[in-house]
């Protein structure tokens, strides 16, 4: 770690980022709580609610260490380092402009989100008990590990750092990498393992409520300026730049999911509409301070039709991703990852040049090479946890669970309360009030 002055007003924007960063984990919950069934949208919110639990408690025991602590070949952050978060307080030492606890409590929302995000593959049908443990598991075995290959820089919060962000040098601004790309091979791998719902592919399986799903995307794209903008780590022009590709992104992306689905399908959907601000958001992550805000308008239209398609890999090829992780994060990660290498502007904060302007491929073969590790890495080890995790304690619930309503087998809950319809009130004791007319008003 760095001793470096320390800016109030730096400060102030990364802790204000920090807590809409944090906000996204609920409106994510409610997000996916919407596009589920009925009976599955506590299990749902529960899945992203706890998440913050678990990963908040590992951030601070040895996750803030393992992504940030001095590297151990490039590879894993010194796990001793920071844990427990040694040292983090001392008010002299600072990452860049800001203090190192308001740096460690701005990641550690990343932290919690990257693993929730995998918890739409496996809606309806994965334990509760399961998922705590995977979400825990996951976050330390490839979390916290990709993050230190991605944002731990040289000379940043320790001297030597992740091989992705100093000996490759790919570029990935907010996470697209660590985050996006990581969830979802990691949502492949364990929806590969628990296999599709019952039905799956025969049973329409609609959103249960659209209205969620729409405060969710609000939500998801209002602390999206926290997470790309942010990751300014200061009030400065990049964190400018950054918040206003990420506005063109989404918007974008929108609008060219809603065409897809007009020209296709004949009708622009609700769900389309906020599917395409997230695969937009997911689009522009990584890139958000290397292009140019036209560069921005288009990494969102090509976000938005790729992922518009690719949703519907899942049907042709057979894996159940429940809320379409793989078509959204994984190939909208993949696409403004890869983008960067096309489309990176040397007038950019990033100051390189894509091979549109004249940079060659030498950011191209940089980006690719570091999506890729990543994805790999990510799928094989969450594939393995998986595979033990089902041997060891069993992923799914039992059918009969299923068919039921994971809600009530998991939680003993439900998340509408419709008991009292259809109910006669006759036998209960009502009371009519009539008011006595005032003198002044009478004929």
């Amino acid at each position: 770690m760095t001793v470096l002055e320390i800016s109030a007003g730096d400060t102030a924007w990364v802790l204000v980022s920090a807590a809409m960063v944090l906000l996204m984990t609920p409106g994510l919950a409610f997000f996916y709580g919407g596009m589920v069934r009925a009976k599955s949208v506590l299990n749902m919110l529960m899945m992203s609610i706890t998440t913050m639990g678990i990963v908040g408690v590992l951030w601070v025991v040895v996750g803030y260490s393992m992504a940030f602590g001095d590297s151990i070949g490039g590879f894993l952050g010194n796990p001793l380092e920071f844990l427990f978060m040694a040292g983090v307080m001392d008010p002299e030492l600072a990452t860049f402009t800001v203090p190192a606890a308001v740096f460690a409590g701005f990641q550690a929302a990343f932290a919690i989100i990257a693993v929730a995000l995998i918890s739409g593959a496996v809606a309806d049908r994965m334990k509760f008990s399961a998922w705590a443990v995977f979400a825990a598991v996951w976050a330390l075995l490839v979390y916290f590990p990709a993050a230190h290959w991605v944002f731990s820089f040289d000379g940043g919060t320790a001297e030597s750092g992740g091989f992705i962000a100093n000996d490759i040098a790919a570029i990935d601004f907010a996470g697209g990498t660590a985050i996006h790309i990581n969830a979802g091979a990691a949502a492949l791998a364990l929806a590969l393992v628990l296999g599709p719902r019952l039905g799956f592919g025969r049973t329409p399986m609609r959103p249960h409520n659209l209205t969620l799903v729409m405060l969710g995307a609000g939500l998801l794209w209002f602390g999206w300026f926290g997470f790309n903008a942010g990751s300014a780590l200061g009030a400065n022009a990049t964190a400018g730049v950054a918040w206003v590709n990420t506005l063109a992104g989404a918007a974008a992306a929108m609008l060219a999911w809603l065409a897809v689905e007009r020209l296709r399908d004949g009708h622009a959907t609700s769900l389309g509409a906020a599917s395409g601000i997230v695969a937009g958001l997911v689009g522009i992550t990584p890139a958000a301070h290397s292009v140019s805000p036209l560069g921005a308008l288009i990494i969102g239209v090509l976000s938005g039709v790729a992922c518009a398609f690719a949703i519907g890999l899942k049907t042709r090829l057979g894996y159940d991703d429940s809320l379409d992780v793989v078509g959204v994060h994984l190939v909208g990660g993949l696409v403004g990852t890869l983008a960067i290498g096309f489309l990176a502007d040397p007038d950019s904060p990033a100051g390189v040049a894509g091979l549109l302007y004249g940079g060659g491929v030498d950011q191209l073969w940089r980006q690719a090479l570091g999506a890729g590790a990543v994805l790999v890495y990510s799928f094989v080890v969450t594939l393995v946890i998986a595979k033990v995790l089902d041997v060891a304690m069993g992923l799914r619930v039992p059918e009969a669970a299923e068919t039921q309503g994971i809600d009530t087998a998991e939680h003993a809950e439900t998340g509408y309360d419709l008991s009292h319809v259809g109910y006669s009130t006759y036998g209960v004791r009502q009371t009519l009030i009539v008011p006595t007319p005032r003198e002044d008003v009478q004929a």
